[in-house]
């Protein structure tokens, strides 16, 4: 057996690593109340973010950086290129599942229950693969129940952090979880590392792989400025609180205009049983006299010939007859008292 120091670098490795966890865990968390206000396609675009950011930062990336300052005396640290990325992508790819399960099953518990042991074990697979990933001329070998109780740390620390995603909206309780969160991840991850039993060959041979500054910072580098793009996009984005004013405020103006609506219809139609509203007299048009009235050419009316009275037709010698009277029929009272 020989001597594995994991703090090479004292406390600044794995102060760091549980910062770079809080970081990604905060973040994501705040993109996930994000896609919980969003719809269609935005949903799942800020989903994606939150698993880049939680998978990511908060797990690869803190991981990572731990090991940093692990080392084994007696012999180099070496990372298979292909295993490490493999790693990075499983943690991505893990807690997206998750958070999609979560978020599309309504929080129903059996959803997060399920997403918390899918996105644990995977944790925990990518945590023992990158642990694999490293190549050293020495025998490595892992204590069973230290590997069991690392798994099940894995397991309630993701269960945990998808159950933050559903219930913390504000962003003073975005960050107690996110520390909540960087403890767990940061425990499961040296608690796996306490499992680890190395021993040196007698005969060290020649180290495959990419040593860890040429490697492992660039690409850390790389997912923590994705990390800060992404935070920079969260902060220009509006809030849930501003999405839900807005909601309110475009409701209010559609219910202005449906009533607005109905007013007009029920002037104009009014229902049955209810009086219209007295419509105002119109004043009436002058009627144009006969000879105005335009008729076609040829079409005048013509007005009857006048009968001639035979008591004032001329008589045939050449004069007039005086008009006979008509005798009263009515007689004089005299006559009656007579």
């Amino acid at each position: 057996m020989t001597a594995v120091n994991h703090f090479t670098y004292g406390p600044l490795t794995p102060l760091l690593a549980y910062v770079m966890s809080c970081i990604g865990s905060m973040l994501g968390l705040r993109l996930t109340a994000q896609a919980h206000a969003s719809r269609g396609g935005s949903k799942v675009r800020w989903l994606l973010g939150a698993a880049i950011s939680i998978g990511g930062t908060g797990v690869w990336v803190m991981h990572f950086i731990g090991m940093m300052g692990f080392q084994v005396e007696g012999t180099q640290i070496k990372y298979d290129v292909w295993l490490t990325a493999a790693s990075a992508a499983v943690a991505i790819i893990v807690v997206g599942t998750g958070l999609f399960l979560v978020s599309y099953g309504r929080g129903r518990l059996l959803a997060l229950l399920g997403g918390g042991l899918l996105t644990g074990l995977g944790v925990a697979s990518m945590h023992y693969l990158g642990m694999y990933a490293m190549n050293m001329s020495a025998q490595v070998s892992y204590d069973r129940v230290t590997v069991a109780i690392s798994v099940v740390i894995a397991v309630v620390a993701a269960t945990a952090a998808l159950w933050f995603t559903l219930r913390v909206r504000k962003p003073i309780w975005i960050t107690g979880a996110a520390l909540v969160m960087g403890v767990a991840v940061s425990g499961m991850h040296y608690t796996g590392m306490y499992a680890m039993h190395v021993t040196v060959d007698s005969e060290p041979g020649v180290i495959a792989g990419a040593d860890a500054l040429d490697f492992l910072v660039p690409l850390m580098t790389v997912i923590s400025l994705i990390t800060l793009t992404m935070l920079l996009m969260v902060i220009l984005s509006p809030s849930e609180e501003e999405l839900h004013e807005d909601a309110e405020l475009l409701a209010k103006l559609e219910l202005r205009r449906r009533t607005a609506q109905q007013q007009q219809q029920q002037l104009a139609y009014p229902s049955p049983g209810v009086a219209p509203a007295p419509m105002p007299m119109a004043a009436p048009t002058p009627q144009a006299p006969f000879s105005q009235t335009p008729f076609p050419q040829g079409s005048y009316p013509q007005a009857p010939a006048p009968q001639a009275d035979p008591s004032s037709m001329p008589a045939p010698g050449g004069q007039a007859q005086a008009p006979r009277r008509q005798p009263s029929r009515r007689q004089p009272s005299r006559s009656r008292r007579r």
